[in-house]
């Protein structure tokens, strides 16, 4: 019987010392995809096994509503609405959400983008644009239940998001404008993994229409041979704005894309033309009635 205690103990101590290297990968970070209907954007749910963050939340609130079911049905609490970039496309839900967990923190990179958020819902409503969402209408002396943009937004002003439980979420927001005037990527080590944004589309049409200048353009393609050569060697699962997941050969067929359009818009002698040609190299890409036509629009006299 002496003989046994010896082993028990031993096996005893090595389960005690394992267990916290099992808590630790338990924690790693995994993401779920949500694929909106509308305007073909993604919103992702990362998840550290203890609590929620999600980033960017719809283009309309009857898709919020669609993904407000996938996050309740993960029983883990929201900590954090992260909005990447100031298009409604990608943050139109927020309000929804932000009824639906209310301890959830909305939150952006920095104060530039919560500006462009608040400037272009102010813009939209302007226009009649947000008729068909009330709940993104502005808090105002005139709507006093309005959404309070000022005080339900919050910049981080940090390259970091920590997850409760654990991990960590690296943000950068230092770029140039492009697809938006301020945008911000995502990557998370634990998955080797980069969420674009809208730096990146994949087998959608690239959105080029009212905002997005000539300059713009150029920074977008200056910035994507950046990501080329920075994840060259560690090549990361890319992860965009819109369309499913890729690896870093997406960042080649977006600048071809790029190309394409600058050559197209330059030389074809009619809108319809120029929109014709574009269909015809990527007949199937996605948005083409929407993203395609206004870029076109935008770019051709």
């Amino acid at each position: 019987m002496k003989s046994l205690i010896k082993p028990i103990v031993v096996a005893a101590a090595f389960l005690l010392t394992a267990n916290p290297v099992i808590s630790k990968a338990s924690n790693a970070i995994t993401v779920d995809i949500f694929e909106g209907e509308t305007a073909t954007v993604n919103s992702y749910i990362f998840s550290n096994g203890e609590s929620l963050v999600v980033m960017d939340v719809q283009r309309s609130t009857a898709e919020a509503k669609k993904l407000t079911k996938v996050i309740k049905n993960k029983q883990l609490p929201l900590t954090h609405i992260l909005i990447t970039h100031g298009h409604p496309d990608h943050y139109t839900g927020m309000s929804w959400l932000s009824k639906q967990f209310p301890k959830a923190k909305i939150v952006v990179a920095n104060e530039a983008i919560k500006k462009d958020i608040l400037g272009f819902s102010t813009w939209m409503e302007s226009v009649g644009w947000l008729e068909a969402e009330p709940l993104l209408k502005p808090k105002s002396s005139k709507n006093p239940n309005g959404f309070d943009y000022v005080n339900n937004i919050h910049a981080l002003n940090s390259d970091t998001l920590m997850m409760n439980g654990g991990g960590k979420l690296k943000l950068n927001a230092h770029y140039s404008p492009a697809e938006a005037e301020h945008l911000t990527t995502v990557y998370v080590d634990d998955l080797n993994a980069l969420f674009t944004s809208d730096f990146g589309y994949h087998n959608v049409h690239l959105w080029m229409g009212q905002g997005v200048s000539k300059a713009h353009i150029a920074n977008w393609r200056a910035q994507l041979n950046r990501f080329k050569s920075k994840y060259s060697e560690s090549k990361p699962k890319v992860y965009p704005g819109h369309g499913k997941p890729a690896d870093i050969t997406l960042f080649d067929t977006l600048i071809t894309y790029i190309d394409d359009f600058n050559h197209i818009t330059s030389t074809a002698i009619s809108k319809d033309e120029a929109k014709r040609k574009m269909k015809a190299l990527y007949p199937d890409y996605k948005e083409a009635d929407f993203l395609l036509k206004y870029s076109v629009d935008n770019h051709m006299n």
